[in-house]
């Protein structure tokens, strides 16, 4: 090589020529570029040499201009054709010859850029270049097809994303989903950084956090201002699959035949539904038998689910995953298709439908005396609200005595459950709902006879239920609770009386255990327990259900004890999982409902310290039945009363700030 051969080398990925002016030490040459600045290069960083010369840089310019008009890579498929039958390799001046019939330094130098910016018909192969085969060039035609397609559909992406934050109303495209859920994984997974998300955000001049992919998820009209982060973050799924609604259309067109072909016919009791107004799920009734003794036979008719849904099948497969109901402030999402769990699974009234049957009649100490279960048919004649059965019970309807007996049996079995050692825990609980307007109510709930006496009888079917099933040795998921160590009766009466001496016991008690070993509940006062009331909403109800009716039937039993112990580790995992939903979602909303009422005062009772050497404590708001942390700046006590406003509520970060009427202004988050 000589002083002023025209070379080729790249700067950064950029192509650049060159002129050599100067060798440079032993190895190197200082070469000047188009702009005349120099570059120290050593021979093996040059691309190309151009043939002619000898050259200076100024003359780079014209050489670019005689080269630029034959830079046309849809050129090389027409040689590519030519050479693929004869083979073998090409060179940069061959190809100008195939391509241009001229092989001069300009030309030459174009085919040399054409070849190797070329990405489709030849491959670099040494010195030259060989032509690819057809099933190659089929391939790379094809990506490169997808891949244009997928640059338009992302920049299609961008341009209504800003359309959408101008203001302007769009429909996203199938293709939009998958970046959009791109950001939403960031927003609920951020330690596994998205690569999409961060380039989306980056391309609209956005930070390249979760908190902005979150807020331009919301700006963007995928997610509402109050998405449910907690659910989603779950495993817990929204929607069933269309396999699993096709089943469900089918039950509800062509119903399996049903297994229990036996059963009782209670159409003709007189069966009352007792649950709040909204219930969708109506999984129990109560009716009352007289018997020629003078004494009563009580009915407890629970919803039979297993009617539809057989061990193992698709239906019960997708329970199990669910493994309950999800009930949050803004709506209801079912263990079942909802066309299923509110239709023909639920106890509705004037509809004939399959119920499992319990008839217990107690001593006249409340204890069980006999008991009798069947698979039945019933047809339930009044749904009847809490606020009705409590109105009926203060006006003592005379037209409905079996509502009086009864509330008059719930208060005979809670007497003989609390002689049993049963430990009754009465704290204040609320219901928040969110309207479909967006407003959210929170109504303290009564603590009514009419809901012990529904509570009494679905403990006292629980009961039977277990007790059905130790003395068959049948495994089935059973309900205990370890004895706790309370505090002496002498401490307690120190403190207040009602939510604070309620919550010192609650602080007591040991979490309730599920296992196939029959075990006594505590604070229910029983020995044997098995949850048998909510099948449609509750799925270990649903396999005691399986079991208990299998056995009934004498077939054999669909659950083996390992088998059992199996299905309850999973159900257990998620059941606990949807209640840290439900739970968050309740305290997000009761926050939120706190925040959009800064102006009220509400009345306050410390419960019970968090970190009393801090000052922390738990109140209660009395009006909502609320429990809140809250730092004190005065000395107070357990039982002290006080009224409080919200002076800072941040439902997302799961803060809340109250100032009391005193003057003090306090903060805690938890």
């Amino acid at each position: 090589m000589d002083k002023g051969t025209l070379i080729e080398f790249r700067i950064n990925g950029e192509r650049r020529l060159a002129v050599l002016d100067r060798p440079e030490g032993k190895k190197d040459w200082i070469v000047i570029d188009a702009e005349g600045h120099p570059h120290k290069l050593r021979p093996q960083r040059f691309d190309y040499i151009a043939g002619g010369g000898p050259y200076t840089y100024k003359d780079i310019p014209e050489f670019l201009k005689q080269t630029h008009p034959y830079l046309d890579p849809s050129s090389l498929e027409v040689a590519w054709e030519l050479l693929i039958e004869e083979g073998g390799q090409v060179t940069p001046e061959e190809m100008a010859g195939i391509l241009f019939s001229e092989k001069s330094p300009p030309l030459c130098y174009a085919a040399h850029c054409l070849l190797s910016e070329d990405k489709i018909y030849f491959k670099n192969k040494g010195d030259g270049y060989e032509p690819r085969s057809a099933n190659q060039v089929e391939e790379i035609k094809h990506q490169l097809t997808v891949e244009q397609q997928r640059q338009r559909e992302k920049e299609a992406f961008l341009e209504r994303v800003r359309q959408a934050i101008a203001g302007e109303t769009v429909e996203w495209s199938e293709s939009d989903r998958s970046r959009l859920e791109a950001l939403e994984r960031f927003v609920l997974q951020p330690e596994q950084k998205s690569s999409a998300a961060v380039e989306i955000l980056n391309s609209i001049a956005r930070p390249a956090t979760p908190e902005a992919a979150g807020e331009l998820l919301i700006e963007l009209k995928w997610w509402s201002p109050h998405e449910n982060l907690f659910l989603r973050r779950s495993s817990y799924p929204v929607h069933f699959s269309k396999k699993v609604l096709d089943v469900a259309r089918l039950c509800l067109t062509d119903p399996p035949a049903d297994p229990d072909k036996n059963r009782l016919d209670l159409t003709g009791q007189k069966i009352y539904t007792i649950d709040d107004e909204s219930t969708e799920e109506i999984d129990d009734g109560l009716s009352v038998e007289s018997l020629e003794d003078g004494k009563h036979r009580l009915w407890i008719h629970i919803a039979d689910p297993s009617r539809l849904v057989f061990p193992d099948d698709e239906l019960d497969l997708e329970a199990r995953r669910r493994s309950t109901s999800l009930y949050l402030p803004t709506g209801m999402i079912p263990m079942f298709p909802p066309e299923l769990a509110t239709g023909p699974m639920s106890l509705v009234q004037g509809r004939i439908g399959p119920a499992l049957s319990f008839a217990v009649t107690l001593d006249e100490t409340g204890e069980v005396e006999s008991y009798e279960i069947h698979a039945s048919t019933v047809k339930p004649t009044y749904r009847l609200t809490y606020e009705d059965v409590d109105e009926m019970l203060h006006l003592d309807i005379q037209a409905e005595p079996e509502i009086g007996i009864l509330d008059r049996t719930a208060k005979l079995r809670r007497s003989w459950r609390k002689s049993r050692g049963a430990i009754d825990i009465q704290m204040p609980e609320s219901t928040i709902k969110v309207k479909p307007d967006g407003e959210v109510t929170v109504d303290l709930l009564e603590i009514s006879r009419a809901r012990q006496l529904v509570a009494e009888m679905m403990i006292l079917a629980g009961e039977v239920a277990g007790r059905y099933c130790q003395e068959h040795d049948l495994p089935v998921p059973f309900r205990g609770q370890p004895q706790p160590e309370l505090p002496p009766d002498e401490e307690l009466l120190l403190l207040p009386a009602g939510p604070v001496r309620s919550c010192a016991v609650r602080r007591c008690m040991p979490r309730s255990e599920m296992g196939i070993t029959p075990n006594r509940h505590a604070s229910l006062g029983l020995d044997v327990y098995s949850q048998v009331t909510s099948p449609i909403r509750r799925y270990t109800d649903l396999l005691t259900h399986f079991q208990l009716k299998a056995h009934r039937r004498g077939d054999p039993l669909p659950f083996t004890r390992e088998r059992m112990q199996e299905i309850l580790y999973s159900v257990a995992s998620s059941a606990q999982e949807a209640t840290s939903v439900e739970r968050q979602t309740n305290r997000y909303w009761s926050l939120e409902f706190l925040r959009r009422q800064g102006d009220q005062v509400w009345h306050a009772l410390v419960l019970r310290w968090l970190r009393e050497d801090e000052n922390l404590g738990l109140i209660l708001l009395e009006e909502l039945g609320l429990e809140l942390p809250h730092r004190f700046e005065r000395s107070v006590s357990l039982g002290d009363r006080f009224q409080v406003q919200v002076s800072r509520a941040d439902p997302q970060r799961d803060e809340i700030r109250f100032r009391e009427m005193a003057g003090f202004e306090v903060s805690s988050a938890i």
